[in-house]
């Protein structure tokens, strides 16, 4: 069954700024203006292990995307999942390629994957589960 609407999945997939909001701990919200990419699939959300955003979609993977454009919003509930090692290396260079800024051809991909370690870099993988929008 898909989760989006044509209309929704060619907005969504249109835009690469969302507010992501995950549940803290003591149970009140955290919500992150963040870029992303979807993919066809998945929401991709880059951060770091030092984030909220990491230690709240650790605990409690249940995640609402918000997608705004003005006063018209795409919203998606879905599950995050943690991406590291080649998983994560891999969104993170599909999620630049879709910002502008692509690696070039030759770059060493263990070099860049060392590079995303040392910055303690993860990706933020959310699965949709339901989605809806508003004009």
């Amino acid at each position: 069954m898909a989760v989006f609407t044509p209309e929704q999945e060619e907005y969504v997939r249109a835009r690469q700024v969302c507010v992501l909001g995950t549940g803290k701990r003591d149970g009140s919200p955290q919500l992150s203006m963040v870029t992303y990419l979807y993919d066809g699939m998945y929401l991709l959300i880059s951060t770091t292990r030092a984030s909220a955003k990491y230690a709240n979609a650790r605990h409690q993977p249940s995640v609402a995307v918000l997608v705004p454009d003005g006063r018209k919003q795409v919203v998606v509930y879905g599950t995050a999942e943690i991406l590291e090692g080649k998983e994560r290396d891999a969104a993170i260079i599909a999620i630049r390629a879709h910002q502008g800024d692509p690696l070039p051809a030759d770059y060493d991909l263990e070099r860049f994957g060392r590079r995303l370690d040392e910055l303690r870099r993860i990706v933020i993988r959310v699965t949709p589960e339901r989605a809806f929008s508003n004009d």
